[in-house]
């Protein structure tokens, strides 16, 4: 037992200093060892790239960014860095209202269309072996295949992130990944040294409450809401530019899981997120998702309570409205999980005419980066001649040889411009990609954080306020479970001097939960803003009141009646809902002589795998089941999980009357098959403070 706790903060004596944009530097003393570049060369500032002004692009020149994110970029071979735990499909993309007044675009401009994608979705710190439920950001790419070449929108499922500028990525995901002296926690950020970064990190305070929310904790890839981050630019056919940020949102909803649910889920079925979208497509169940563009110009930008440029920040959806201009569908397992999923390689900088980049510093560093590590993960510049990576449409260059060229060009021309071969392909001003033509300030050269990308706080407050009291529940728990994993006092004492800025709830919550007093307010760059609550910001309030894409358990043994088995499965279906049965042995006959094969044995099918689970068995097998953990687990856990629960007679007497499940709304008798579909359709949460201490 250790009951020697110091909350001495030494970043307090490492000469620390703000920034323009809030952010944290800590200088070089005389007894200090300098940062250096692999060369030997000092580096000035450890925190921003070097832009032509605040606000500006950022500098090819800047080569502390690029031998920063190139070695980065190159530290793992032959799995992605972040990402690496991915699945995917294949499917279509289809717009369903023209975009032409904002873009040339075809894409965006011509409806009717079904344009092949492929969509891949991932964990962000786990490696390619790790589970599928950790707390994590998820990963959100899809690429299409456009006739006028490749559009990659590379996103996540949440729609900001924790960094503002590219040249702090390494240091965020050598922070989250496992700690280097001793190889773990593996795919968790409940850990010293990345709560030790973020709370030295005030721009991730946005993020950061994101994922202590049940967004970090998906039901399902097929119940996620996707993001690509970033404002971008549609330029249209005079040149005029608007900014747009993308949106997928999940027709079954978005839904998630509880952290109890993911943590035994992780367990019992490590694939469980995967197996979950290979088995909706291969029974016809296909996931769509509503396509969606927030327009706005860049003077109503300029009134905006925020920086668009900045990736911690999103734009509200009262503000600009999400207008649905298409959908996407996954309709297609991959045939070869290397061959597809894992040698597909996603980047920024993939775009079309009629599609622009803004000065987002994330992204700006994103654009080089994501192009630099496919050299290494993929070996060759030749990458975009993998079939999953090439275009459908035709294409055409001089480039030329190179590791893995599978091409065979038939000239002698290999350059431009040239006489000899009349055939060979040259420029097109017409048709050709052109960049905006931006009128750029006349800032100096520097590195400097526009002072608009100060205010940390204001927009995770409004994410915290917007939530239903469940939601802030599990907030504030995940904020203390992971904070309790944090062996360092002063890193927990830091991070909760944060969280009054973001509600003094919240803070007074986690900090109870951890049996800590609250410190004082860490210091705030800018002022706080009370912004208006945003009902699309909910997990729990927005999850639609449906069975469809859902799972129901029917636990049978032998004996069990197969037209009551029957006639819940069959209510299941038809509201949408797939089903899985279960029993103690992999195959059972029921009543009428009928000998069926189990989906899942009783010990490797517990109920946190179902959305809710039905109980129709016998005496005799009822009794030997009220002695089974296992069983018990699965009346516990489904009532702990907040879950409608159908049980017949045998179940009540055996099993039931012996745990401390109350008989509330959702735990109902087999007769009531009608009032049990509803149920299901939901979780009663009024539920969880009776099972569950909750922060």
């Amino acid at each position: 037992m250790n009951n020697n706790i110091d909350h001495t903060d030494p970043a307090k004596d490492m000469n620390s200093e703000r920034g323009n944009g809030g952010e944290t530097h800590q200088r070089a003393g005389d007894d200090t060892k300098v940062l250096t570049t692999q060369q030997g060369v000092p580096i000035s500032d450890n925190q921003n790239s070097l832009k032509a002004g605040a606000r500006g692009p950022t500098l090819l020149e800047d080569f502390v960014l690029r031998e920063k994110i190139n070695h980065f970029d190159h530290e793992r071979i032959p799995e992605r860095i972040v990402h690496a735990r991915g699945s995917a499909a294949h499917g279509y993309f289809e717009l369903t209202e023209s975009l032409e007044e904002y873009t040339t675009a075809k894409i965006l401009t011509e409806t009717g269309k079904q344009t092949p994608l492929f969509t891949r979705f991932s964990t962000v710190a786990g490696n390619k072996g790790s589970k599928d439920t950790p707390r994590d950001v998820r990963g959100f790419s899809v690429k299409v295949y456009t006739e006028e070449g490749n559009w990659d929108i590379v996103g996540n499922n949440m729609p900001i992130f924790f960094i503002q500028d590219a040249i702090k990525f390494p240091d965020l995901i050598h922070a989250v990944k496992p700690e280097p002296d001793r190889g773990f926690p593996q795919a968790a950020s409940a850990h010293d040294t990345f709560w030790d970064f973020v709370s030295l990190s005030p721009e991730t305070m946005h993020n950061l409450i994101w994922l202590m929310s049940d967004r970090g904790l998906p039901r399902s890839l097929r119940m996620m809401e996707g993001f690509g981050i970033h404002s971008y630019r549609l330029i249209d056919k005079d040149g005029k530019s608007t900014f747009v940020r993308f949106h997928w949102k999940p027709v079954l909803g978005v839904q998630s899981t509880t952290w109890d649910e993911a943590v035994k889920i992780s367990g019992a079925d490590p694939d469980y997120h995967r197996r979950d979208l290979f088995e909706s497509i291969d029974n016809g169940m296909y996931p769509e998702w509503e396509f969606g563009v927030q327009l706005f110009t860049e003077e109503e930008a300029d009134n905006f309570p925020f920086d668009h440029l900045d990736a911690t920040k999103l734009i509200p959806e009262e503000l600009v409205p999400v207008k649905i201009v298409g959908k996407m569908v996954l309709n297609r397992n991959v045939d070869n999980f290397f061959a597809e999923t894992e040698q597909v390689a996603f980047c920024p900088s993939h775009v079309v005419p009629g599609i622009d980049y803004s000065n987002d510093p994330l992204l700006q560093g994103r654009l080089f980066s994501y192009l630099d590590t496919q050299l290494s993960r993929l070996g060759s510049p030749n990458f975009a001649q993998i079939p999953i990576n090439a275009p459908k449409c035709p294409f055409a260059n001089n480039q030329q040889d190179g590791h893995m060229q599978m091409q065979v060009p038939k000239t002698r021309v290999m350059y431009e411009p040239q006489s000899l071969d009349p055939t060979r392909p040259r420029e097109s001003a017409k048709r050709g990609y052109a960049s905006f033509q931006e009128q750029m300030d006349d800032g100096v050269k520097g590195r400097i954080r526009a002072e608009s990308f100060a205010d940390h706080y204001s927009q995770p407050r409004m994410f915290y306020r917007s939530q239903t009291d469940a939601g802030k529940a599990h907030i504030a728990s995940a904020y203390a479970f992971e904070l309790g994993k944090v062996d360092t006092a002063h890193v927990r004492t830091r991070m909760l001097s944060h969280l009054p800025h973001i509600d003094e709830d919240l803070a007074n919550r986690v900090a109870s939960a951890l049996g800590m007093e609250l410190p004082e307010p860490a210091d705030a760059a800018a002022p706080v803003q009370d912004l208006g609550t945003s009902k699309a910001l909910q997990t729990i309030g927005i999850s639609p009141k449906s069975l469809k894409g859902r799972l129901v358990g029917i636990l049978v043994a032998e004996g069990s009646s197969h037209s009551e088995v029957k006639k819940f499965e069959q209510a299941a279906i038809d509201a949408g809902a797939s089903v899985k049965i279960v029993a103690p042995n992999k195959e059972v006959t029921l009543d009428d002589g009928t000998h069926i094969q189990a989906d899942e044995r009783l010990a490797g099918g517990p109920s946190v795998l179902f959305d809710a689970v039905v109980s129709i068995i016998m005496h005799p097998p009822a009794k030997k089941l009220a002695m089974d953990s296992a069983a018990l687990d699965w009346f516990n856990d489904a009532y702990a999980h907040c879950k409608a629960i159908a049980y017949c007679p045998a179940t009540e007497e055996h099993i039931l009357s012996k745990l401390p499940i109350e008989k509330d709304a959702f735990v109902t008798p087999l007769d009531d098959v009608a009032g049990f579909i509803e149920n299901a359709k939901t979780r009663l949460w009024e539920r969880e403070p009776k099972v569950r201490d909750l922060a």
